[in-house]
């Protein structure tokens, strides 16, 4: 496929505060796309879409709740006046916290589904309404290595992770004859303020990724960096990490070494019993 011209191809991120989001809007500005930044956090918009302008490039930004679809609506539309169209969209807005599955609510399992699986659905669907009639686009959802496989005190964030990437597989075989191209994100551990937040309020440590090694570690630049080239060149999903690939494949076939991989890393960490171990939430814009 011939490598595509992002140059004046508008694409709108959610999550764009911080983190994946924050990186990602840099490169494609430096790609030459105009970029339309959404979170919550207006005061953190407002300066990324300074440094944006000021490199050169052309950003805007608008307040933007995930959960709610009329605010995913506004913002698309705002991307469609602000540059004249929109061609892509990266769903990228997202959290996660720390807890084990017989500790966690309803209200808690329903509200990061709301967030991370729902948030995605709202900003694709309006995104669509202009990507159909033009036959054309590229939608990107950030899913994680965890969409693969999942870990201990993490499982509701997996399966909303999961959900995103299988809802993301099935658009790519659907939309492609409709011109549209769709990628999901598959990020490992990342050095943003996703763990250091997921743990803050319940003041406890995540036994499964506590010292991770600096190879299973990533700075938000690298992911932006392999989102653009999907743009350039888009394919079905983007990996920053054949190891973790190669990992999630392992587990595939074996499930057995996984789980005795984990229980043995639980035991060193000594996370084997939850006790009094509480919640830890992380804003829904964060990186991975």
């Amino acid at each position: 496929m011939p490598r595509i011209d992002l140059k004046e191809q508008p694409i709108c991120i959610t999550g764009a505060s911080s983190g994946i989001g924050a990186a990602t809007a840099r490169a494609c500005a430096r790609a030459g796309m105009p970029v339309m930044l959404g979170a919550r956090r207006v005061d953190r918009l407002e300066k990324l879409a300074n440094e944006i302008r000021s490199a050169g490039g052309r950003a805007e930004f608008r307040a933007c709740d995930v959960t709610d679809p009329h605010s995913c609506l506004e913002l698309v539309e705002e991307c469609d006046r602000a540059f004249g169209s929109i061609y892509a969209v990266f769903a990228n807005a997202g959290y996660g916290f720390v807890k084990p599955f017989h500790e966690t609510t309803d209200e808690e399992l329903r509200a990061i589904f709301e967030t991370n699986f729902w948030g995605t659905t709202n900003i694709i669907r309006p995104a669509l309404d202009h990507m159909l009639p033009a036959k054309r686009g590229h939608i990107l959802i950030c899913s994680s290595c965890l969409g693969r496989f999942s870990v201990p005190f993490s499982g509701h964030y997996c399966a909303t992770k999961a959900a995103q990437l299988h809802m993301g597989t099935a658009m790519r075989h659907e939309l492609h004859p409709l011109g549209i191209h769709v990628s999901t994100v598959h990020p490992i551990g990342t050095k943003t303020e996703f763990f250091e937040v997921s743990e803050s309020i319940g003041g406890r440590e995540d036994p499964v990724v506590k010292k991770v090694p600096s190879l299973f570690m990533q700075p938000p630049e690298r992911v932006a960096m392999a989102v653009v080239r999907c743009l350039h060149r888009p394919k079905g999903e983007i990996w920053t990490s054949l190891t973790i690939r190669a990992l999630a494949a392992g587990i595939t076939l074996c499930p057995g070494a996984g789980d005795w991989a984990l229980r043995r890393r639980l035991a060193m960490k000594g996370g084997g019993n939850s006790g009094d171990q509480h919640e830890a939430s992380i804003d829904r814009e964060a990186g991975r």
